[in-house]
């Protein structure tokens, strides 16, 4: 199949490439041992046989001479002699010489258009017949002449110029092996032939003499061929590992430059004149780092200012005659790290890498990881750092640790969003600097909290001044993003050295202290006190032991009965939580709700409860319900009414059976979402209460916007007797308001007859709820209560 390898036209032969350009490998891999054994061209690559065929072709000049020297000499024997034969191989000598001569200067013509190995190898071709058939020519006319005259000079004059072409051979045409053999045989065969001819002892003997000298000459030009070959392999190895180098060199991300024994430069590369500012295409090779330098403040690269600096550090390193580096920094902002390694010859490379980038990245990690990247303000890490060095500073000398946290903080971010949460947060931050002294620490600790290491400071008094400063200074109305926001700050304090030295134990107290701060009153600062770390003690037992008896369900549901003051019977029991602990007793809900809450277990937690009172509500009367509260967090799940549906589902409770408390606070987030959910879980069938009326803030719209089906009246509004006639008329008003509305109003917290007899008398009020009736009872006592059927007599009259 024809080999169509592209092959490049250019002029100089020597700069012949292959296809695969720099990335072929060295030449020397890509030919078998040309010194030891003949290539064949089909082995040799473009850039090899190309260069070999044009110099067939280079050399007119000598083929002309030779040529026209043969065809005239074959034409004076033929004219000495007159013979014929002699006469038409004369005439073909000098024919095929024109012909040769014409296929010359048509390959230096059609070279450029010349772009395949098929095409150059046909030429070849060319080249090797005619001078093959020039060679037999000269051969066949020396034999003639031997063959046909008997003049000696004839013979002599024949024999050396055919000889004169057959030496010049190897000279000439060594690089085409074919052609070479084919001229030895052409010539020398008749050469040797016209001396047997000729006859004699010593004829013979000389033509004997010719055959190793042919051989001979075969060899030569074979060795002159490999040495071409060699050298032109060697040639383009090293010229193609030049050029690696060259590309490599100057595609480091780094400057490089070697510098001789003298300090002068002997190699650099194109990055080292881009961080000098060096313009390009000028010979830098035996300048100085100093002759650098001044080039580079031309450019505006380097301060004047800086070259005796850092030429003087640069000759120094290369002097060193051990590795060093150094690090220079410019006025620029520029930071340029230099590597120095000597040489055995003497010198040294040295790597010059702009570290400028990394340096502002390591800047800003270290940024990131030391400071809080909303406010600016150091984190607790670095807080923790900076405490350490300034109580250290102070020895013995009283500090204070405050802690600040942002009252109303949690409602901003879940009702606004967090992003008007940063921008108060910011804010804040900003009016805690204006507070703190230039020897005062500020930090943010994430969240809404701060800390602050006050120091120097004269002791307690200055403390709570500070701390009453702060409270009143963060405390008021901020306007961010177009809302109207009013938050305030709660503080607690610890003192060093009289309650610890230790920075971890100061900011563990002033948390502390901080903690129950806010359990105390919001918008207040109080100090650690000792007894603090006790109570956090029990706190923390009581939130494992709460843990511990939800995994168990330890929890129990109490009821407490509604009742109908119409027919005297139970309408609803209400389900509360209580928790009987094996050590504790019976805890209060007041105590543990608040924990659970704060842990995140309020929703499991209500969960459980609602699934309880579905499945015992569903073993009673079915003129009985059951009322369970939901929490605000609870109902803020995404899943609440997936919720309330499962748990009626599985108890094959009718939904009408159930009724779910909210409270007024709740009213208060998000109206859009709560009036939604509301909706939703009245589709279900599922009726809905508002519990505490009257306690909260809420608009009264929302009696009548929402799907809710009954009001409890807060037990804050009955009155002891129908002697307080104001809180009668405040009762009756809110009741009569509930029954207009079409609403069951159920009133909370009758404990005595009297408040019974005052709440029966009220046409308005539906139902009432209280001790006088039941306490809240456990699920088996509340079923024996509901089988009976009615009320023991002393619970009604």
């Amino acid at each position: 199949m024809p080999d169509r390898r592209t092959v490049e036209p250019v002029k100089h032969a020597e700069t012949y490439t292959v296809a695969g350009g720099e990335d072929a490998p060295p030449l020397s891999s890509q030919v078998d041992g040309p010194s030891k054994k003949a290539a064949r061209r089909e082995d040799l690559p473009a850039e090899i046989y190309v260069p070999l065929v044009d110099a067939l072709y280079s050399d007119v000049k000598s083929l002309y001479i030779g040529s026209a020297a043969a065809s005239l000499a074959a034409l004076l024997v033929a004219f000495k002699n007159g013979e014929p034969l002699i006469y038409l191989c004369a005439v073909a000598i000098v024919i095929v010489t024109a012909a040769r001569a014409r296929d010359m200067r048509a390959y230096v013509r059609r070279r450029p258009q010349l772009n395949t190995m098929e095409a150059i190898r046909r030429w070849e071709d060319r080249y090797t017949i005619g001078a093959a058939i020039y060679a037999a020519l000269l051969g066949g006319w020396t034999f003639l002449t031997f063959y046909l005259t008997t003049d000696p000079f004839s013979w002599l004059f024949s024999f050396a110029v055919t000889l004169a072409y057959l030496v010049g051979t190897p000279g000439r045409n060594f690089a085409s092996n074919r052609l070479v053999t084919a001229q030895i045989i052409g010539e020398g065969i008749p050469l040797s032939a016209a001396l047997f001819y000729a006859g004699g002892f010593y004829y013979v003997v000389f033509a004997l003499v010719l055959l190793p000298f042919f051989v001979a000459l075969k060899f030569i030009s074979d060795r002159l061929r490999h040495t071409l070959l060699d050298a032109v392999i060697a040639n383009r190895d090293v010229g193609l590992i030049a050029r690696r180098f060259d590309t490599a060199l100057n595609n480091m991300p780094h400057g490089l430059a070697m510098f001789d024994a003298d300090r002068r430069l002997v190699v650099t590369n194109r990055r080292l004149g881009e961080i000098f500012g060096l313009s390009a295409g000028k010979d830098r090779l035996g300048q100085t780092i100093r002759e650098l330098s001044r080039e580079s403040v031309a450019a505006g690269r380097l301060l004047r200012s800086e070259v005796d600096g850092f030429t003087t550090t640069f000759d120094e390193r290369l002097a060193s005659r051990s590795p060093t580096s150094f690090v220079n920094e410019r006025e620029d902002g520029t930071v340029l790290h230099l590597t120095f390694q000597p040489m055995d010859s003497g010198g040294s490379v040295v790597v010059i890498e702009d570290i400028t980038a990394r340096r502002a990245a390591e800047a800003k990690i270290n940024q990131l990881a030391r400071f809080d990247t909303l406010t600016g303000l150091p984190n607790r890490v670095h807080m923790g750092e900076l405490m350490r060095a300034a109580l250290a500073a102070a020895g013995q000398k009283p500090c204070a640790v405050l802690f600040v946290d942002i009252d109303g903080f949690k409602q901003v971010n879940d009702t606004l969003g967090h992003q008007v949460g940063d921008a108060l947060l910011r804010a804040v931050a900003d009016k805690l600097r204006h507070e703190v002294r230039d020897t005062d620490l500020l930090a943010r600790f994430g969240g809404d909290e701060f800390a602050i290491l006050q120091t120097p400071m004269g002791g307690r008094d200055d403390a709570a001044a500070f701390a009453q400063r702060l409270v009143d200074g963060i405390a008021g109305s901020y306007d961010i993003d177009g809302n109207r926001i009013v938050i305030g700050a709660t503080v607690g304090i610890a003192m060093s050295p009289a309650d610890t030295s230790n920075v971890d134990e100061l900011l563990k107290i002033a948390d502390m202290a901080l903690y129950w701060a806010k359990q105390d009153a919001k918008g207040s600062f109080r100090f650690f006190e000792a007894d603090m770390d006790s109570r956090a003690q029990a706190r923390r037992s009581l939130e494992l032991d709460l843990r511990e008896a939800l995994s168990n369900g330890d929890f129990e549901v109490h009821y407490q009965p509604i009742i109908n003051v119409k027919n005297r019977k139970v309408s609803t029991c209400e389900a509360l939580v209580r928790w009987p602990h094996a050590e504790r007793g019976m805890v209060p809900p007041s105590e543990f709700i608040p924990v659970a809450e704060d842990m995140g277990l309020i929703t499991e937690l209500g969960e459980w409860v609602l699934r309880e009172a579905c499945r015992t509500c569903a073993g009673w009367p079915g003129s009985v319900s059951v009322a369970v509260n939901l929490s605000v967090i609870q109902f803020k799940s995404g899943d609440i009414v997936d919720t309330i549906r499962r748990a009626v589902t599985d108890a094959v409770l009718d939904p009408n059976r159930l009724e779910v408390e909210i409270t007024e606070s709740l009213l208060l987030q998000d109206s859009e979402l709560t009036s939604a959910r509301l909706r939703e879980i009245r589709q279900l069938g599922v009726r809905v209460s508002l519990d505490d009326f009257g306690t909260g803030y809420s608009n009264l719209s929302y009696l009548q916007s929402l799907p809710i089906t009954k009001v409890k009246i807060d037990r804050s509004f009955v009155p002891a007797s129908d002697d307080d006639s104001r809180a009668v008329v405040l009762l009756r008003g809110m009741a009569n308001l509930g029954a207009e509305l079409g609403l069951v109003v159920t009133v909370e917290g009758i404990e005595t007859p009297d408040q019974l007899n005052l709440m029966m008398a009220q046409p308005s009020v539906t139902e009432v709820q209280g001790f006088l009736f039941s306490p809240p009872i456990p699920a088996r006592e509340i079923k024996t209560l509901l089988d009976a059927g009615t009320l023991r007599q002393k619970m009604v009259a």
